[in-house]
């Protein structure tokens, strides 16, 4: 009897950490219209942007978004890029983001553009602190 219920907890314990273990669904895909339509509305939440605004933001972002899908779709089929092919993909990510601020910087009044970095300054620590508990649990 007592193999019986240690075998039994055991084998419930086995599948609780399996169950744990497993990924819990899988995000819709969103299109690029639908992710910009998102993110002018919580940008014009957030930094209250006119109408004006909202239309110059809009294929900035659409931009972004679009070369963000690609660039993961490329990695996905790819195998792992030279140190030149890095430096390469680092290199037009910088550009593509010191470009994205100019013209947040042209679009947005001073207020607006100071809520904008401190935003983003807090997604990218958000990001940061994100990747560095990945890196730990894989290792």
């Amino acid at each position: 009897m007592k193999n019986i219920t240690s075998i039994l907890i055991l084998v419930f314990l086995f599948t609780f950490t399996i169950q744990a273990q497993k990924k819990r669904g899988y995000k819709q895909q969103l299109t690029i219209n639908q992710q910009t339509s998102l993110k002018v509305k919580q940008m014009t939440l957030v930094l209250d942007l006119s109408d004006k605004q909202q239309q110059q933001v809009t294929p900035l972002l659409k931009g972004a978004i679009a070369f963000r899908q690609t660039a993961m779709e490329e990695r996905k089929h790819k195998r792992r890029p030279s140190s030149d092919e890095i430096y390469a993909i680092k290199s037009q990510l910088l550009d593509n983001k010191i470009s994205m601020k100019r013209s947040m910087k042209d679009i947005l009044n001073e207020t607006q553009f100071k809520t904008f970095k401190k935003m983003y300054t807090q997604r990218m620590k958000k990001k940061k602190g994100k990747e560095q508990r990945q890196r730990s649990t894989k290792k």
